[in-house]
């Protein structure tokens, strides 16, 4: 079988190799084949993988500049991404090359279809464009036709699953029932969505669960109820669950009645953990049997808050406080969910900065109990349970 040109490759492999001395083509090409053979097993062997075609021409770009060397390495890759991102993974384990120390960093791991992707959708605009501008009385119908062809095209697999192209890059995902339930939330912006598709919970979805911030977002009937029970019962770690109005299912839905569902979602926190309740209606309607109720706070209380807040103004950090409001760490915001895993007592944010949905759920994420910040950058949804407190609250 003859190599694999780069134009039929699925994913391109970016490195970058930095030596300590002067190096040629054939050095790195000798390192890239010897210092990963049987690494990774047999069947992810470079050199037979570029026998058989799966791995296509090897190019390398070398610069020699005061003698050390840096060069570009790309890798054609036909394999799925799994194998294209171990064998990525498997270059940084390179040492040597030639006779120098050396390093090879991948920059990144690049899906050669998604450029495809984009210029089916973009032709296919200018197309539907063409047509309405000619007029004429099936311009209408033939531009559904496009509308629907291309969101059809958007629907991608994860491990045999129906999904939006965005799942395995954004850290929030959202699980649906049926691929028609993807389709509409393509339709409508949303691409890191994937369908549960049948009865039974995929093994796949629990362990998406369990790497990234997952919203279940159902229809609002008795199959959503039963699907609800189903993830808690699998053991899925949800952190949020979304549902449509009652008897409205999520495939129906039109923008703004996707968006208000998405914005009435509940944290898995304030969800009973015994006696799922069957209705959401039900949940929502009686989650503040469920919450612990806020302690009311203490004018010395609101004194110390409205201090620290002062002393983080023009700064845009945080502090973060335990439930005594002592002062366990103060952090630049850029950093703040980064840090809070290593802070588990975490209890208050002092924030310079306005609060907005995103820190309210990341907030609730975290267990924090009480916000205190400048004031409000939007309209926002926080449960009963938390204290958000602005500088005109404190003073």
């Amino acid at each position: 079988m003859g190599k694999l040109a780069q134009n039929f490759a699925k994913y391109m492999i970016y490195a970058r190799l930095e030596a300590t001395g002067i190096v040629e083509k054939p050095d790195v090409i000798g390192a890239l084949f010897g210092q990963t053979e049987g690494l990774i097993g047999q069947d992810l062997d470079l050199r037979e993988l570029q026998r058989t075609g799966r791995i296509g021409r090897i190019e390398v770009h070398i610069k020699n500049i005061k003698g050390v060397s840096t060069a570009e390495i790309t890798i054609p890759s036909s394999l799925d991404v799994s194998e294209t991102s171990l064998i990525a993974a498997s270059l940084e384990t390179i040492e040597k090359v030639g006779p120098c120390d050396a390093k090879i960093t991948v920059t990144k791991v690049d899906d050669v279809r998604s450029h495809k992707r984009k210029f089916v959708v973009d032709r296919a605009r200018d197309l539907m464009k063409s047509l309405i501008d000619e007029g004429g009385p099936e311009s209408s119908k033939l531009s559904d036709m496009v509308r629907e062809s291309v969101r059809t095209f958007e629907v991608s697999n994860y491990k045999g699953l129906s999904c939006g192209p965005g799942i395995m890059e954004s850290d929030e995902i959202f699980i649906v029932e049926g691929r028609a339930d993807v389709i509409n939330l393509l339709k409508n912006g949303i691409k890191n969505c994937v369908a549960i598709e049948g009865s039974k919970i995929p093994e796949v979805i629990v362990e998406l669960t369990k790497q990234k911030m997952t919203t279940a977002l159902l229809d609002g009937d008795r199959g959503g109820d039963l699907i609800l029970r189903k993830l808690f019962e699998v053991g899925a770690e949800l952190d949020f669950v979304a549902r449509a109005d009652e008897g409205f299912e999520v495939e129906d839905l039109s923008k703004k009645e996707l968006f208000k569902a998405i914005r009435s979602k509940i944290s898995i926190d304030q969800i009973p953990k015994q006696g799922i309740a069957n209705d959401f209606r039900q949940i929502r309607e009686h989650k503040e049997k469920y919450i612990e109720p806020k302690k009311e706070l203490t004018e010395e209380t609101k004194n110390a808050f409205l201090s620290l807040l002062e002393d983080l103004t023009g700064t845009r950090a945080v502090y973060i406080l335990d439930k005594d409001n002592n002062i366990l760490a103060k952090a630049p915001l850029s950093e703040l969910t980064t840090i809070l895993n290593d802070f588990k007592q975490a209890n208050a944010l002092v924030l310079d900065n306005k609060i907005n949905q995103s820190l309210i759920d990341m907030a609730i994420q975290k267990k924090i109990s009480v916000l205190v910040a400048i004031g409000y950058s939007e309209q926002t949804k926080t449960p009963s349970s938390m204290t958000v407190l602005t500088i005109e609250d404190l003073k």
